[in-house]
């Protein structure tokens, strides 16, 4: 049987979504059964060292993100060579590999899917990324968002313009 019987919600998801090469995107995905797997630190640095790693995202950028305890959240521009499926699979792929080498997780690592939403231009881009970052503070896991060690932007420690 298909994935498309025992996973209805996961068709539904995808049914009308279009990559449009220049769009920002709001992205979301869990770990498989919501397990809090980055809560360990090391595990988390893992994840994030392979998040960020530029071979992943070809011409996409990645915007902001934040890995939460379990789940991740990022702000993606998508290129033109790729469509948002294909970086998404690529970012959790790799992220998967490499904590199953690196930290010693046995288990599966992310959970089938994705949620995104594609940023309208009234919503802006800084408010969204404040959202992302923002993650943290409002899980109670820290006072400020510098005091989380897995997020990142693309204006922090660059010559981006900020958001």
């Amino acid at each position: 049987m298909s994935n498309a019987i025992h996973r209805p919600g996961h068709v539904a998801l995808r049914r009308g979504r279009v990559s449009l090469p220049g769009q920002v995107y709001l992205v979301t995905f869990t770990t498989e059964a919501r397990r809090p797997l980055f809560a360990r630190f090391w595990t988390g640095a893992v994840a994030s060292a392979a998040m960020v790693d530029g071979r992943l995202w070809r011409d996409a950028r990645l915007l902001a993100w934040v890995l939460m305890p379990d789940h991740w959240h990022g702000l993606i521009e998508l290129g033109s060579r790729d469509s948002l499926g294909q970086v998404v699979q690529r970012l959790k792929v790799n992220s998967a590999r490499r904590v199953r080498a690196g930290a010693g997780v046995q288990c599966r690592v992310w959970a089938r899917g994705f949620h995104d939403h594609g940023l309208r231009q009234e919503e802006g881009l800084r408010n969204a990324a404040r959202y992302v970052v923002g993650n943290p503070i409002r899980a109670g896991l820290v006072e400020r968002a510098g005091d989380y060690p897995f997020w990142g932007a693309n204006w922090v420690n660059s010559d981006a313009p900020p958001l």
